[in-house]
This record gives structure tokens, sequence and C-alpha cells, in this order.
């Protein structure tokens, strides 16, 4: 049995590895009603505009997402997962790419979005990277763009159990894969004080929304 450290680095190792097997986690029974409020609260918000989705992953939410948008442009670092998402029904507004959702590299100078999606990503950003990320991302993004951001919250018995926490404040869990192999996987989970903090000025007339295992977060770009 391997065992790896949660570096930035180890991050992308740690999901190319666990593409094959990771939607087991929309498949817990107790999660099922939220998963569906989700689903159904993603198309309107996004419906005509020219969509970002930051860390697409495997996909589950890119179809609920682009139903009704103009393009939607799924982006992720690793190909493995960017591979299970591309063997899926996608609408016809999806477009996949290989992008860094730190840096954006990989996106053309000139592309500009009226929108954006990163669902389950933003637990995975240090907490010093998180002002950088969230700057980058609106330099890509019209003023007035619509920005959707969805994670989850800690639920004991359904999460994993957190296995420490750093000097910054990031907290962490150690997790197993299919393979044996265990990986430390930084997993933070921001209040709506927290998060409305991080956004800042730019983010004009912020909603929270609190399920029983996620929350979404819904902003304008000032």
């Amino acid at each position: 049995m391997s065992t790896t450290t949660a570096t930035e680095a180890s991050m992308a190792e740690y999901y190319a590895r666990r593409a094959g097997e990771y939607e087991k986690v929309y498949l817990k029974p107790e999660r099922q009603a939220d998963i569906r409020a989700l689903e159904a609260a993603l198309p309107e918000p996004f419906a005509g505009r020219r969509v970002l989705e930051i860390a697409c992953g495997t996909g589950w939410w890119t179809p609920h997402g682009a139903a009704r948008a103009t393009h939607w442009l799924a982006t992720d670092l690793n190909p493995e997962t960017m591979a299970v998402a591309q063997a899926k029904p996608m609408p016809a507004a999806v477009e996949f790419r290989r992008v860094d959702a730190y840096t954006l590299d990989g996106l053309r100078e000139d592309e500009r979005f009226d929108a954006a999606f990163a669902g389950f990503w933003w637990s995975h950003v240090p907490l010093s990277r998180l002002p950088g990320w969230l700057a980058t991302l609106h330099a890509r993004l019209a003023s007035g763009a619509r920005v959707l951001i969805c994670d989850n919250r800690f639920v004991p018995g359904s999460n994993i159990a957190l296995s420490r926490r750093d000097a910054e404040g990031n907290t962490y869990q150690q997790r197993t894969l299919d393979d044996g192999s265990t990986h430390e996987v930084l997993k933070n989970f921001p209040t709506r004080e927290q998060a409305f903090a991080a956004l800042g000025p730019r983010a004009r007339d912020p909603r929270w929304t609190d399920y029983t295992h996620y929350w979404l977060l819904d902003y304008a770009l000032a």
C-alpha cells in the first residue's frame, strides 16, 4: 500500500487515479435529494450564456448546467477524468479542453465568458491561493457575469473524517482508493461568512443556499 501527501502536484495524480471510481460519491443514498436539487438549480442561471466550467472532473454536473447555455467550455487538468466526461451524452453547446484551473492556461488570450461554474473545486484550493484563483477567474468574465459555485458541507457519517488542520487553517482527509493506495487530500469546508469574505466587493448580491450535504453560492460580477 502506498501513501501520498496532499501537495498540489499530488492532487492531480490522486484525481487521475480516482477517475474510474469518482462518481461513487454521487450514489450515496443520503445525498440523493440534495443532488437532484442541485441538478435542477443549474440550467436556468446559465440559459443563453457563454459559460466557463472550472475543474469539470467526470462531468456529472456539466449536462445539467449546459442544458440551456449558448456555449459551455468544460475544463480540467486531468485527461483521465475528462475522458470519463467526454464519453457521456452532452448538450451540443459543450466543448472540452484541458486547462489549468489556477492559471487558466489553455484558454485563448481573447476568450471571455459571461458566466462561470465551479463544482467541488473551491474546497480543494489552499486558503492562501483562493484570492489569486478568484482574481484569475474574474479576469476572464464580463461585467455582470453570473457565477455559481457548489461544494460539500461537512456531515459526520457521510463525509470522511478530517485527519488534520495545517498552520494556515486548511483541513485534510485520508482517502483510500479501490487500488489500496491512500492519499492525504486537502478538503476545506468554508462557512457562508468565510466565502463572502473571500469574494470581496466584486461579488454583487451574493446568495448562499445550504442543503443538507452541499452548499451553493450564486453571485453576479460587479
